[in-house]
């Protein structure tokens, strides 16, 4: 995984990024990256379709998946929650099935696909046992699912001062909705009645300086949320800067992904 790839990841991370043309252009760059697209074509391996089969790929964004899953000749429909990203795909792919839904309310009948794949959307659901509730309702018997996720309570930073790197990491978790959705992939499938369950963990590790505005990004957001003052959040930063400057840089952030099969 390298810089861009680890950036789709953590596109909301930056505290000021409200521009959705600045994400849309970033996702673009990131899902062009030859890592990022192997992470995809195993995401489509792992819901071991065979061609004329049906899926759902939940919160699609601009659509790219759903254009590579049709070009398997799989029957896939996209859900995304902001009206803007659905706009963007049918343009994109005017021959693809892009809907207005949300993880909670899929615009699917009971049974109606195959397959079901979400890639880094449940640390954004406050809810994820009533996601993969309606997650169950949608998949026909014997269905497959595919969950990608980073856990945000686990990125490790390396500082010279590692207890206020710790405050900062745990605080930044705190602002999301669910930042330890992936480490529960497991037993969230197993209370949802899903078996098969399979887990595999991918780590990205950067050493590289283009990764310090994601890293300062982190310390802002904590700051505006009051969990540490400006003069912790000038001094990490600084220190950050150093060893990105010195070639010291490091950061590692671990992914999941989950597989799992509908009992019906």
């Amino acid at each position: 995984m390298d810089a861009l790839d680890f950036m789709s990841t953590l596109s909301r991370m930056l505290a000021g990024m409200s521009n959705n043309n600045e994400l849309i252009s970033l996702l673009d760059a990131a899902d062009a990256l030859p890592r990022a697209i192997a992470l995809r074509a195993r995401s489509y391996e792992l819901l071991r379709l065979e061609p004329g089969a049906s899926a759902v790929d939940v919160g699609c964004g601009a659509g790219r998946a759903v254009a590579e899953l049709t070009e398997r000749r799989i029957k896939a429909v996209g859900v995304d929650v902001s009206q803007e990203m659905i706009t963007v795909a049918r343009n994109r792919w005017p021959g693809a099935d892009f809907r207005i839904g949300d993880a909670y309310s899929l615009p699917l009948a009971d049974g109606e696909v195959a397959a079901y794949r979400a890639d880094k959307v449940f640390h954004e659901l406050a809810d994820a046992s009533r996601a993969l509730h309606e997650t169950r309702r949608v998949l026909a018997p014997g269905g497959r699912v595919v969950l990608i996720g980073q856990d945000w309570d686990t990125f490790v930073i390396d500082s010279d001062d590692p207890g206020l790197t710790r405050t900062i990491v745990h605080a930044r978790a705190d602002l999301t909705a669910n930042p330890r959705a992936a480490r529960r992939y497991r037993n969230l499938l197993l209370e949802a009645g899903f078996g098969d369950i399979e887990l595999e963990a991918h780590v990205g590790i950067f050493t590289d300086g283009a990764m310090l505005a994601m890293i300062t990004g982190i310390a802002e957001a904590v700051l505006v949320a009051g969990a540490i003052t400006r003069d912790q959040r000038d001094s990490w930063t600084e220190e950050q800067a150093e060893r990105a400057h010195q070639g010291r840089l490091f950061l590692a952030l671990p992914l999941f992904v989950a597989t799992a099969t509908s009992r019906g």
